[in-house]
């Protein structure tokens, strides 16, 4: 019953991951966004992630698609009917770009090893908030308050760059 879930819900994540690039309109490129947050925070529960999967609903599925739909709706892009024309050149690196991507991943899974389930050190709270904050305090510290400096900062650039003075130009 699980193995059916994670292959559905893994076939569901790839193709609508894939009808995001593919997709023509703006619009339905988000909801099929949406829909892939959705299988991936499927794919939290079925790995006893509770917390990440709700904080992925709220945060990525809540949050950032309601900004980018309003951004894709300020912008009006649905009724131009622009078209863009590529390069040929443009094509070849875009085609090169995604092959050394290809290359990168198939090097850094080649040596990944798969590690099945061991009935004598698995514990149910292993995706829980309890464990989550240990590991992430614990192993990951830098990381992470290199990461709030980094959104620190960006939240200080958005005000600046947000900040109207008088007899100020913005380009």
């Amino acid at each position: 019953m699980t193995e059916n879930l994670f292959y559905f819900l893994s076939s569901l994540t790839l193709l609508c991951a894939l009808m995001v690039v593919i997709s023509k309109n703006p619009v339905h490129s988000v909801l099929f966004l949406i829909i892939t947050f959705f299988t991936i925070s499927g794919h939290y529960i079925l790995l006893n992630a509770q917390f990440l999967a709700a904080v992925n609903i709220i945060v990525y599925a809540g949050a950032i698609m309601v900004l980018f739909l309003f951004v894709i709706m300020f912008l009006n892009m649905g009724k131009e009917k622009e078209t863009i024309k590529t390069s040929t050149m443009s094509k070849v690196a875009g085609t090169i770009a995604g092959g050394l991507l290809f290359v990168v991943m198939i090097a850094a899974l080649k040596d990944a090893d798969v590690v099945g389930y061991n009935p004598d050190t698995y514990t149910s709270q292993t995706g829980m908030v309890e464990s989550l904050g240990s590991v992430l305090f614990r192993d990951y510290l830098l990381p992470f308050e290199l990461a709030s400096i980094l959104f620190l900062v960006a939240m200080v650039g958005a005000v600046m760059l947000g900040k109207k003075e008088a007899g100020e130009q913005h380009f």
